[in-house]
């Protein structure tokens, strides 16, 4: 396993944020770290998604990783600037295997017994279980795993402090993602002790 996902792995959780302002992403960084999460998925749903990522990256022993990515052009983006690891909402072939043929820790969402094998043949050994809540569920997550034994997972999509720790008990889970406890109105709000 990519030593990026073995770190990630030692962290437990990510957090999933959207930054609409480039200039937020330092201060939010910072408040991460001192919080004890030093890590963050900071998604290409906005214009200063890069510049986020770039500053982001500057920043003491944060592990930034870029979200939401749908394009070679966005893998490529996104590196440029410093993530370290890729996240995606579905699992695309092409995206994939510019990450794998060029050593970029990628984990794609997943859904379904199908896109577990499509991952695999990939090359893959962690995948993004996404929407989890809407798809099931920790009790979907555990039926369509059972036949993959060395598979882990990030799942992501209604995580939140009532679910997580079952979620994390469950030994093929990596680690989960989240934005509940980094809110959009957090960061324009710039409450960053909040966070």
């Amino acid at each position: 396993m990519h030593e990026i996902l073995e770190q990630l792995s030692a962290i437990k959780l990510i957090p999933v944020v959207k930054i609409d302002n480039a200039a937020d992403s330092a201060p939010l960084c910072e408040a991460l770290i001192e919080g004890g999460l030093p890590v963050a998925e900071i998604t290409f749903r906005t214009a200063a998604a890069a510049e986020a990522i770039k500053i982001a990256a500057g920043i003491g022993d944060m592990i930034v990783g870029a979200g939401t990515v749908l394009t070679v052009d966005q893998v490529k983006a996104a590196v440029d600037a410093g993530a370290k690891f890729i996240i995606s909402p579905g699992i695309d072939e092409e995206v994939t295997g510019y990450c794998v043929d060029n050593n970029i820790p990628i984990t794609p969402g997943i859904a379904t017994p199908t896109d577990i094998q499509k991952a695999i043949k990939l090359g893959l050994e962690v995948v993004k279980f996404f929407p989890a809540e809407a798809f099931g569920g920790l009790k979907t997550l555990k039926a369509i795993s059972a036949p993959y034994g060395n598979m882990r997972f990030i799942p992501t999509g209604g995580i939140d402090a009532g679910n997580i720790l079952d979620y994390l008990a469950f030994p093929k889970v990596l680690a989960c993602g989240g934005s509940w406890m980094v809110k959009g109105e957090l960061i324009t709000g710039k409450k960053f002790g909040e966070i």
